[in-house]
């Protein structure tokens, strides 16, 4: 077992990632960096005593280079004795059913496609190729997103059942991994383009940011990442003892406490709001979130239009979330009531 694999073996261990005699799915889409994945659970297994299968997503967006990927992970879990499970998308057409972008709706479908062969075929884990300039490109797409503090956290090594035991590996550690093994693997054209904002991350920003602070970026996103880690960790525990202390603070059959809200700080108002519109399935965005905290200053009667249909009335001593059957655009504004 060579360095490389010794230092996954030791992630695995370490972060409990998968315990003995687990069986575990393994994403392959072909590339280097999951056929380095492949390759490292192949050198573990007869330590850790595990059972592999090989899950690949055809998202049908390449032609013919889509189904030579497919061929070539087929062909090598053959050569392997692995069980391959395929499932292949017309992923332009659900993106225009789930009005989502192409990047978002092929993440949709390939961990619906996961969670399926996890129930249906009795697997434990499935493991994802994510290493460490993965979790960088996540970071800063959040940032630039205008994501909160805890979402800066990136990419987690386990969540739920799903996990990522290559996130401390850098990029050329794997590329001298594969060249060093002799490993083959899949080129992705549309990495290449600058089309995809994580490809334009990937691309341009981080190799520009690296070129001015050399070898500065991926430790101190790395840093960012775990204390944002923590930072979620301890505000999820936080605002479960707050809302045991003050029950008007759970969203219960819908309604919010208004009395109870105007006690809180605006950053704890915020944290309260996230999660009622996270439980009632509408976005979460700075706009929405400070028309609600502006709603607490305003007046019973009033109206916040949250996304997705949901509106949010203040009725009695209640913040009441409602879905709006009449105002289906998702249009976001406050309303007299």
């Amino acid at each position: 077992m060579n360095a490389v694999e010794k230092k996954f073996l030791d992630q695995i261990k370490r972060r409990g990632l998968v315990e003995e005699g687990e069986r575990v799915l393994l994403a392959v889409s072909g590339g280097s960096d999951s056929m380095a994945m492949l390759s490292l659970f192949e050198a573990v297994r007869p330590v850790l005593h595990i059972k592999l299968a090989v899950a690949h997503c055809n998202f049908q967006l390449r032609g013919s280079e889509s189904d030579g990927d497919e061929a070539f992970v087929r062909e090598t879990a053959s050569l392997l004795g692995l069980e391959c499970f395929v499932e292949q998308f017309d992923t332009r057409q659900q993106a225009k059913k789930m009005k989502k972008s192409l990047e978002e709706s092929a993440r949709i479908l390939r961990y619906g496609f996961f969670d399926r062969v996890l129930k249906e075929r009795g697997f434990s884990k499935v493991s994802t190729a994510h290493h460490v300039s993965d979790n960088a490109e996540t970071i800063l797409f959040n940032l630039f997103r205008g994501a909160s503090l805890p979402a800066l956290k990136g990419i987690r090594a386990s969540n739920e059942r799903i996990i990522r035991p290559m996130l401390l590996l850098r990029k050329d550690e794997i590329g001298a991994y594969l060249e060093g093994k002799g490993i083959a693997s899949r080129l992705d054209s549309s990495n290449c383009s600058d089309d995809f904002d994580r490809n334009f991350i990937r691309n341009r920003v981080i190799p520009l940011i690296e070129e001015r602070f050399a070898n500065k970026l991926m430790p101190s996103l790395q840093r960012v990442s775990e204390q944002a880690g923590e930072l979620e960790e301890f505000l999820e525990l936080y605002f479960e003892n707050l809302a045991e202390r003050e029950p008007g603070l759970s969203l219960i059959d819908g309604k919010l406490e208004v009395d109870a809200l105007r006690q809180l700080t605006v950053f704890e108002q915020k944290e309260i709001f996230k999660r009622a519109l996270r439980d009632m399935d509408a976005p979460v965005d700075a706009q929405a979130l400070q028309k609600l905290v502006d709603l607490l200053s305003s007046r019973p009667g009033k109206v916040v239009l949250a996304g997705r249909g949901l509106q949010v009335l203040w009725k009695g001593k209640m913040l009441c979330f409602q879905r709006d059957t009449i105002s289906s655009s998702g249009q976001q504004g406050v309303t007299e009531g």
